[in-house]
């Protein structure tokens, strides 16, 4: 089906733009095929207008605000030969780590120290360094013995009843990429291991939410095989998900190929450029406005940049991909001799949390560290109706203002960003159109500034 559409699909006239345009305006999604013509631009001039659009329809749908969060490594031991990642089985150079439970606790307490609230754990898949036991572990003592407000996990595939007990150790988002959708493309780049059943990993989604979980994350690897089908099949498998179970995936990640040491494939197969990059994270928020677009530390600095504006809404900042990074020499953390494990990819923005909070605000948008939804409800099919009807948009702006508020006062060690935050948060308040909600939130700030944490709407 997808090659079919991709077989019929040509680049829009202006007239035909126009259309795709307008439809896309109504926050109701695009077709495959409407999303098809898009990522078949080639006119510069067009394609400024598909990302001014898609920072337009990001803003109706969560406002100004960028996301930030932090992943974590447990272990980079893995069964799997996955042809592009540093953690692969045959990595004979690699070194090994799984972090103890202790560890974590400790890497999670310097992700905290630094001002972040959520945190997505990671790890490779071999079951004897960690097994689902030693995940909920975890899990429970970082929400136990740290700050941390929301605990996310990418994570390897499971069933049911694995799921449904890791959802009750408190996780937010299950998160698992199907790398490529292209069938034939994924089992020559995953030789061996329980990674290369494919069915079963794209059936991770449906028995995640069958557990439990209402809130998946999605997204292919892009490099691997043409951008184009593995953006519509990413497109298609959120559809699939809104039609059967009322939610979109809740983020679309959209990483692209990266070095990593070790790895078999020396460089993107399909190479994608900046421009086509930029072309995928708008049909994203287009085609799927309810979801949160992620764009990891893999990318350039200047390219993070660009597509915060053009529909991009969550963002990883300060990130290591080793375990024990942040406490050991990659992270300049306070155990400098920690011999620490192989790293999964090479990243490329490797700013601390305080300097790109800052990047944000100089361009006018506002850095959320909030974790409030996951708290509240307002996930999976709630989630994605107040998405979609435009009435996410005012939680987000205040409660990004809110965990501002919170860092500016905990965190900020007069570094330059106290001044541009607080006109930020002065800019969002006045802002606020409803009177009475206004004043709840002023009064929140209040609360905020006379010593309360923790606060949200």
């Amino acid at each position: 089906m997808i090659e079919d559409i991709l077989d019929s699909a040509k680049g829009p006239s202006s007239a035909e733009f126009d259309m795709i345009l307008e439809r896309a305006g109504r926050i109701e999604g695009l077709s495959l095929e409407d999303s098809a013509r898009l990522l078949s631009i080639d006119d510069e001039g067009m394609l400024q207008r598909l990302t001014r659009k898609a920072g337009e329809i990001k803003e109706r749908v969560f406002g100004r605000r960028i996301v930030l969060f932090a992943p974590l490594y447990l272990s980079n031991y893995c069964t799997n030969n996955c042809l592009y990642c540093g953690f692969r089985r045959g990595n004979d150079d690699a070194y090994r780590k799984a972090l103890t439970v202790e560890e974590v606790v400790g890497e999670a307490k310097l992700l905290e120290a630094m001002g972040f609230k959520r945190v997505l754990l990671v790890s490779g898949e071999d079951s004897t360094a960690s097994d689902l036991g030693y995940i909920i572990g975890a899990v429970e003592s970082i929400y136990r013995e740290t700050g941390m407000r929301i605990v996310h996990v990418n994570v390897p595939p499971m069933d049911v009843g694995s799921f449904r007990r890791l959802k009750k150790s408190g996780v937010g988002v299950y998160q698992c990429f199907q790398e490529t959708y292209h069938r034939p493309t994924y089992e020559s780049v995953h030789p061996s291991g329980r990674k290369r059943d494919y069915d079963y990993r794209a059936g991770a989604m449906y028995r995640a939410v069958e557990a439990g979980f209402e809130d998946v994350g999605i997204g292919a690897l892009l490099g691997l095989y043409d951008y184009r089908f593995d953006c519509l099949a990413t497109i298609a498998h959120s559809r699939q998900l809104y039609e059967r179970y009322g939610a979109h995936a809740h983020t679309i990640s959209v990483p692209r190929l990266r070095p990593a040491p070790g790895a078999e494939l020396a460089g993107a197969p399909f190479a994608v450029d900046d421009s086509d990059f930029k072309k995928v994270v708008a049909v994203y928020r287009l085609a799927v406005p309810s979801a949160g677009v992620v764009v990891s530390t893999r990318e350039s600095r200047g390219i993070r940049e660009e597509v915060v504006h053009g529909g991009g809404s969550q963002i990883s900042a300060a990130s290591s991909t080793i375990p024990g990074g942040y406490a050991g020499p990659s992270g300049d953390g306070p155990n400098p001799e920690m011999k620490v494990g192989v790293e999964q990819f090479k990243t490329d923005d490797n700013r601390s949390l305080k300097e790109v909070l800052t990047s944000i605000l100089k361009t006018g948008l506002v850095p959320s560290l909030c974790t409030a939804c996951y708290r509240v409800g307002r996930t999976g099919e709630s989630f994605t109706e107040m998405a979609l009807s435009s009435k996410m948009g005012r939680f987000c702006k205040a409660n990004s203002i809110l965990t501002l508020q919170e860092y500016i006062l905990d965190c900020d060690n007069m570094n330059g960003l106290r001044e541009l935050g607080m006109k930020a948060i002065e800019k969002v308040l006045d802002e606020i159109g409803e009177p009475d909600f206004r004043r709840e939130v002023a009064e929140r700030l209040k609360e905020i500034r006379s010593g309360k944490r923790d606060v949200y709407l």
